[in-house]
């Protein structure tokens, strides 16, 4: 069948067929499908959906586009995480050596900032050496001999969604819940995953801010997953706040360390890592109980094997052997440190969590353009979380800057994005779980 009648089917809101779609996905991987017709093929599809098999097939086409992991080799369940993207949401690196010293392997292909949400291949390269994009052979090794390793996704790792995506990108049709699905799952499933947990973002920091959007989007992962064969679960977590109190790249790689190896933990951050580790062990079958699960994570994490086993992680992958240990010596640091400071006493009522984000990539902490330079030393930290009483003159963040006018600007900014008032309602981080 012609590209053009596969998109005037999706057009007229028919149903596709997996052979239909597998052309189109051919066209759009050897590019015998034009720009004009991918996007016309997106359009269609975001106005018009997707049956849950339609999206399964594209998911299986999409991951089919290039290469495919094979684990069955190794002694234990293959399992991963994927976030939808937050603020100081550094849980990826807490979580894959979590999971990997309950005895789980966890293969962790993961992404670069994007807009106003962190990425956590950007945190992984502020530590010296560390290579990010290994070649299959390493990554590989190191998974066999650490159980874990955090990577970024290769050339030849579901080449059919880098293409699709950046199409979708620059014509307004990202918001697609099948392209969406889709996407993510092409890449796991590439992966060799024998089992994936979603951690699904709602609030004003989240690419969905609705939490009924956001469900329908868990709802779309779980069942375009198991309809592809691949058992996944899905946690709604609040991003009305930034998850952690610190956001960039190097500071919130201090702030992982820290919490391995116990100096200390932010709250909402703890829960949401213990509840996401808890699910992946039901998800991978090394548990069937969820308060079991926890415990289990909880006891790696308290009696170092965690801890032990990133800094295994990160040495393999060619960062210092003694980073754990000496990670304030490793990391880099910006110029200048401000305490931006409450203009009147109260309670921080509400954050706008998005201009938190967006103060980061101001600082050069993140990207306005794909091509930007990531400075990693530049952030945020000491985030005051909502419900905290301040005194005016009370320090509510502080800025890492490497320019006097950078952390000016950001100083306005984190004024802006907090407001001080009546003490808020506390609000559960783990909202829902879907299974």
């Amino acid at each position: 069948m012609l590209i053009a009648e596969i998109i005037r089917k999706k057009r007229d809101a028919q149903v596709l067929n997996s052979d239909e779609i597998a052309q189109m996905v051919r066209g759009i991987s050897d590019e015998s499908a034009s720009d004009a017709q991918v996007a016309a093929f997106a359009m269609a599809v975001l106005l018009n959906g997707m049956e849950r098999q339609e999206a399964a097939a594209l998911t299986l086409a999409m991951r089919d586009s290039g290469d495919v992991f094979d684990w069955s080799d190794l002694p234990g369940p293959v399992v991963d995480k994927h976030s939808t993207g937050g603020v100081g949401d550094n849980v990826s690196l807490m979580l894959a050596p979590i999971v990997a010293a309950c005895g789980c392997y966890v293969p962790m292909i993961s992404g670069r900032g994007l807009g106003h949400t962190g990425g956590t291949l950007d945190k992984m390269e502020s530590i010296p050496g560390y290579v990010a994009t290994p070649d299959n052979s390493l990554f590989s090794k190191v998974v066999n001999q650490v159980g874990c390793a955090i990577i970024g996704q290769t050339s030849h790792l579901a080449p059919a969604d880098k293409r699709f995506y950046g199409i979708r990108d620059v014509t307004a049709t990202v918001e697609s819940i099948p392209l969406i699905t889709a996407s993510i799952l092409s890449k796991k499933l590439a992966a060799g995953l024998g089992s994936l947990v979603m951690d699904v973002k709602f609030g004003n920091g989240a690419f969905m801010s609705d939490f009924d959007k956001a469900r329908d989007l868990a709802v779309s992962i779980t069942g375009v997953a198991r309809a592809a064969g691949l058992p996944c679960h899905a946690l709604l977590t609040d991003m009305n706040q930034p998850l952690a109190d610190a956001a960039g790249n190097a500071v919130e790689v201090v702030n992982a360390v820290q919490f391995l190896t116990g100096a200390r933990r932010d709250t909402r951050l703890a829960e949401v890592v213990i509840a996401l580790c808890g699910e992946m062990l039901v998800t991978a079958g090394l548990q069937s109980d969820r308060l079991k699960a926890v415990e289990t994570a909880m006891a790696a994490l308290e009696d170092g094997r965690a801890a032990e086993r990133f800094g295994q992680m990160v040495t393999a992958l060619g960062g210092p052997s003694d980073f754990v240990e000496n990670y304030a010596a490793h990391l880099p640091e910006a110029a200048l440190q401000r305490d931006i400071l409450a203009p009147h006493s109260g309670f921080v009522n509400a954050i706008d969590t998005r201009d938190i984000g967006l103060a980061v990539v101001e600082l050069g902490g993140g990207r306005r353009i794909s091509s930007d330079k990531v400075n990693p030393a530049v952030g945020l930290t000491r985030l005051a979380p909502l419900g905290t009483q301040v005194e005016k003159g009370d320090p509510i963040a502080v800025v890492h800057a490497d320019r006097k006018d950078a952390a000016d600007l950001a100083q306005a900014q984190l004024l802006a994005a907090y407001t001080i008032g009546d003490r808020p309602e506390p609000q559960p981080v783990v909202r829902d779980i879907i299974d």
